[in-house]
């Protein structure tokens, strides 16, 4: 099992930890729900160093972005970031990713390009051999994951207590874009805004090397401890995203869910060339015959991943991706697929929790 380089000062922390993606990884620190109010009201830091980030450089890169994901990133300009995902050729996802676009690729002017890949941390090797099986024009492709650091402060006071470490403009950071300077002392910071919480905040990349790791975590705790920041654990990452309706991989989206069934044909661009966009193309035209959708529970009970969905008659009409009980909403929600017959939002569906059906009904996402 793997370490991030924050592995001990979370075990100093108090957290309990478990292995994620094969990491040593916190689940939560004060309590789930304690460390999601702190996001949503305040500010809280997650580690999520086990992520990973590939470098694709060169003339050929933005042609290989182009080719193996869904969405358009020819339209990024140099401090932008985009939501993807890799299509496998059989119309299932691979994975989902941000592409950050680090340096525009003009060959008119002279200049390649130079793109940040992140991925989820359980498909860094089958992402890497994914987009390397497709690297037919040989463009410049680094792993960069074990070197990264990765910390996440989220909430609607993350920015205002992070500012005085550095000079860089975060207060106004737009959502998908980024910057990059030096953050506590340390050098090459790159500092974007794609967070995964819906709750505001920034995301923190560098070099774990000549201390920088440790430099980082103690100077965000001085400057924000006194006001109320709090370590979070992947728990409550969990209970935050699905608040907001995100696709976890391997619960809402995999390779066997097309993005169209997911509810994702915004990232789908068909302006351009790329595995699977045929079945895409037919999936739009003609409908899908699944859909991904939110549901809130009208009787008590917690969805669990992989409980049936039922209609009146009891008759099997999907199943649930993701489910639990949200802090901040006072109930019960999930995310699921299900025929497209039962889409339609406060369509009433059963949820089978045990041997018992228990009512709830299609909701519109985001819950929060």
């Amino acid at each position: 099992m793997k370490n991030t380089p924050f592995t001990e000062k979370h075990i100093a922390l108090g957290a309990k930890m478990a292995e994620f993606a094969g990491y040593n990884m916190p689940i939560s620190y004060s309590g789930i729900n304690d460390e999601h109010a702190a996001v949503r009201k305040n500010a809280g830091i997650f580690d999520v160093s086990h992520m990973g980030e590939f470098i694709l450089k060169g003339e050929h890169a933005l042609d290989l972005i182009q080719r193996t994901t869904s969405n358009d990133a020819s339209k990024l300009k140099a401090g932008q970031a985009q939501y993807s995902c890799l299509p496998n050729e059989n119309g299932g996802i691979v994975d989902d990713l941000l592409v950050y676009c680090v340096e525009e690729n003009n060959p008119s002017a002279g200049q390649a390009g130079v793109y940040m890949l992140v991925v989820n941390a359980s498909n860094i090797e089958k992402d890497w051999n994914w987009i390397s099986k497709h690297n037919t024009s040989n463009a410049e492709m680094h792993n960069i994951s074990d070197k990264t650091c990765l910390l996440a402060v989220q909430g609607p006071n993350a920015t205002k207590i992070l500012q005085p470490l550095t000079d860089m403009d975060i207060l106004n950071l737009k959502y998908y874009t980024f910057t990059k300077g030096k953050f506590a002392g340390v050098e090459n910071v790159l500092i974007s805004a794609t967070g995964y919480t819906g709750a505001g905040g920034v995301e923190i990349y560098f070099e774990d090397k000549d201390g920088a790791a440790d430099k980082i975590w103690d100077a965000i705790f001085e400057a924000g401890g006194p006001q109320g920041l709090k370590p979070v654990g992947l728990g409550a990452r969990d209970t935050l995203r699905l608040e907001m309706g995100f696709c976890l991989y391997g619960n809402d989206i995999d390779d066997t869910t097309s993005p169209m069934e997911a509810g994702l044909g915004w990232i789908t661009k068909f302006t351009k060339e790329f595995t699977s966009k045929e079945i895409f193309a037919g999936q739009k035209a003609e409908g899908v015959q699944k859909k991904l959708v939110g549901f809130e529970m009208i009787e008590k009970g917690i969805p669990r991943h992989g409980y049936e969905i039922k209609d009146f008659s009891g008759m099997t009409i999907g199943h649930v991706t993701s489910g639990t009980q949200a802090p901040s909403l006072g109930k019960a929600i999930g995310m699921g697929y299900v025929t497209t017959a039962f889409a339609a939002i406060d369509s009433p569906i059963y949820i089978k929790v045990r041997d018992k059906l228990l009512q709830a009904k299609v909701a519109k996402i985001p819950f929060a």
